[in-house]
């Protein structure tokens, strides 16, 4: 996720609202915490990730990513270990 127009913050604003209730499924490579910056206006920030993180089920993952196995030609050696993979309802740690 990249930083967003004031137009795009107010279309994600407006499909998370209409969404309110009922099953959305949201994937970011970033924290919720790290959303606040890439809003235009904190207002709709916080507004729109207090409407998310409140009502939530993160699946939180860490670990190597799947990516360089797509990728054609030769692979990269894997590392030792695997994904943890963390479950959180609500507000996510430290919140």
């Amino acid at each position: 996720m990249r930083e967003l127009t004031a137009a795009q913050a107010d279309d994600l604003y407006e499909l998370i609202t209409e969404r309110t209730g009922r099953s959305l499924v949201l994937t970011s490579n970033r924290s919720p915490t790290d959303w606040y910056p890439l809003f235009p206006n904190p207002v709709v920030a916080e507004s729109l990730l207090d409407r998310l993180i409140n009502t939530s089920h993160q699946v939180l993952m860490d670990g190597p990513s799947y990516r360089p196995n797509k990728r054609p030609g030769p692979r990269p050696p894997t590392g030792e270990g695997g994904h943890r993979v963390e479950h959180h309802h609500g507000p996510g740690p430290g919140e």
